[in-house]
């Protein structure tokens, strides 16, 4: 009241000294009001590191296992990609050895491998069918660290085949599933790029986890050479797999691959992947369910403010018979919003960013291992949620702006009321 008394027109400091000391008249209330917008921004803060978590989980899929940061294949490999076809080699004609080469010399490459994924029937097997992967793993080990989860080279039990070997190996969940183990053999059936079928039994070598189902429970291993021999391709690969120094190079460096290669020949990026383009394309409608956090907690606010307003009529009528002008008024009762949104908002940020600081170095699983709870998305079977500074400040903001807008309505009832008839009750 003080503050009233002593009021100049114009100063906006003792009107946010006011709207200050406002909001501990009623504690209750005002924890109400903090602890509603503290967990709306809390649920922000984490679901958001959480989403983040899974599009990294996804890029790291997409980059380890399927297109590196910029993969060039066929034209015709591309249209049927579905099928893995290994009768559509890349830069058919060319040296693979000689292309690669010409690779690595474009600036920002890090390293360049071919790769061969075909299908595999097996003879002798309750599994049925299989995907047949041409890798060298000895080399895609010193870039890549193929399990997702530990961070390692994935292998669980024995080693990896060996350089142009009769030798093969098999993911955890599959070994499960067929009784195989290391030391026997896993006869199979492939069509080479003649279109004839190739008869092979290579031996199992090491059973690995990469922690992702779709390679766990559905792949065998092999040596990319001694594939690369049994499909007939001669010194030619199915795919070229490039790594960049920084994942942002790549698309300057898929333009200089374009350079060159010839026009039956495709080069894609891996933020071109359906999966990856999709999940950017719904980023909005993440914002969208943040917004209704938001909305949920703000109705209490609004509330809140409408009764203080219902409450303290009589004070409204002497804060204009004292002189204050109707936007002041409002200005009293929107600065205590505000107070208790950045209150509010500032707690929901801290338990958050504490909760997501601790859990970045523990992975949220949610598939067992050797299952996917979505067949086709390409996302680990755990993972972990991004800690970010900047993920903290957005849901900060988000939490004090959207609270504060929404309670804007409700302070401007005050500029209505008439001092005269506020006094009279």
């Amino acid at each position: 009241m003080s503050d009233m008394l002593s009021y100049n027109r114009g100063s906006t400091g003792t009107l946010v000294k006011i709207a200050f000391r406002n909001n501990f008249r009623n504690m209750r209330r005002t924890m109400f009001c903090v602890i509603s917008v503290g967990i709306a921004v809390f649920f922000i803060t984490f679901y958001s590191s959480a989403i983040k978590g899974m599009l990294n989980s996804m890029h790291e899929v997409v980059q380890v296992f399927e297109l590196g940061d910029v993969r060039a294949v066929s034209a015709q490999y591309e249209a049927e990609s579905e099928y893995s076809p290994v009768q559509y080699p890349v830069a058919e004609g060319k040296s693979l050895t000689i292309y690669m080469e010409e690779i690595k010399a474009i600036p920002g490459v890090r390293a360049v491998f071919p790769r061969i994924m075909a299908y595999a029937t097996l003879q002798e097997s309750v599994v049925k069918h299989a995907n047949l992967w041409g890798i060298n793993m000895n080399e895609e080990t010193k870039v890549n660290n193929f399990n997702l989860t530990d961070r390692t080279d994935g292998l669980v039990e024995g080693r990896y085949p060996a350089l142009d070997s009769n030798e093969c190996a098999i993911g955890l969940n599959f070994a499960e599933k067929t009784g195989l183990t290391i030391g026997e053999r896993l006869p199979l059936k492939t069509i080479s790029a003649q279109f004839s079928d190739k008869m092979w039994s290579p031996v199992i070598t090491g059973i690995f986890r990469f922690d992702y189902a779709k390679m766990d429970s559905e792949t065998i291993i092999a040596d990319f050479s001694r594939l690369q021999r049994l499909l007939v391709l001669d010194d030619a690969s199915q795919q070229i797999v490039v790594y960049a120094d920084k994942p942002e190079m790549s698309g300057a460096i898929a333009l200089e691959m374009e350079k060159l290669l010839g026009p039956d020949d495709v080069v894609g990026q891996w933020n071109e992947q359906y999966w990856i383009v999709m999940m950017n394309m719904y980023e909005p409608l993440f914002y969208a369910i943040y917004l209704v956090f938001l909305v949920v907690a703000c109705f209490l606010i609004v509330n809140t403010i409408t009764m203080i307003i219902h409450e303290r009529i009589k004070e409204i009528g002497m804060m204009g018979s004292l002189g204050m002008t109707r936007g002041e008024i409002v200005k009293v009762f929107f600065f205590e919003s505000v107070f208790l949104s950045v209150i509010g908002a500032t707690v929901g940020v801290l338990v958050g960013g504490l909760l997501t600081g601790i859990l970045q170095d523990y992975p949220i699983r949610w598939a067992a291992a050797g299952e996917s709870t979505f067949t086709e998305l390409p996302a680990a079977n755990a993972i972990f949620v991004d800690f970010s500074w900047l993920n903290l400040l957005q849901s900060w903001l988000m939490g004090v702006v959207v609270a504060s807008l929404f309670t804007l309505f409700p302070s401007l009832k005050s500029a209505f009321v008439e001092p005269v008839e506020a006094l009279r009750r």
